[in-house]
């Protein structure tokens, strides 16, 4: 098996998708985790094709966000949309990479991605408040690659 596939257990991982489904009934936002084993290009460059290839661009809003980790390199990203880029402050992501950097640190994987997901949703809430007629334009599952 790879470390793909050991890094989190069945169960962990129903518990990030509810944490997801959880902070997206706060915002109109969207969030997705992807999870491989490394990357051969900068993590940043990594995150910004699987945001693309997730089709995470074709929100409404353009609130899409997306947490990309690295198994093996040891690295993760998050990356948002451009409708959110462009009305947040540069360091808007600091405090959610710090929560789930944190939690690395302590091998503490689950957890720091649970943390990242639901704090998203709480910063995201005040620029993307959820309304009755919002639709879940994004799967929650994890993806990998």
């Amino acid at each position: 098996m790879s470390t793909v596939e050991n890094f989190l257990s069945a169960k962990q991982e129903q518990e990030i998708v509810e944490a997801i489904r959880q902070a997206e009934q706060n915002t109109s936002g969207e969030i997705r985790v992807h999870i491989e084993k490394s990357s051969s290009i900068s993590h940043y460059n990594r995150a910004i094709e699987v945001f693309y290839m997730l089709k995470m661009d074709n929100t409404k809003q353009q609130n899409a966000v997306l947490i990309y980790v690295a198994v093996d390199d040891c690295k993760f990203v998050i990356y948002g949309d451009k409708g959110i880029n462009t009305i947040v402050p540069d360091n808007f992501w600091d405090t959610t990479k710090n929560i789930i950097q944190d939690h690395f640190k302590k091998q503490d994987f689950k957890d720091g991605i649970v943390a990242g997901v639901l704090k998203i949703g709480e910063q995201l809430k005040s620029y993307f408040p959820w309304s009755s007629n919002d639709q879940n334009e994004l799967p929650n599952e994890i993806s990998k690659g």
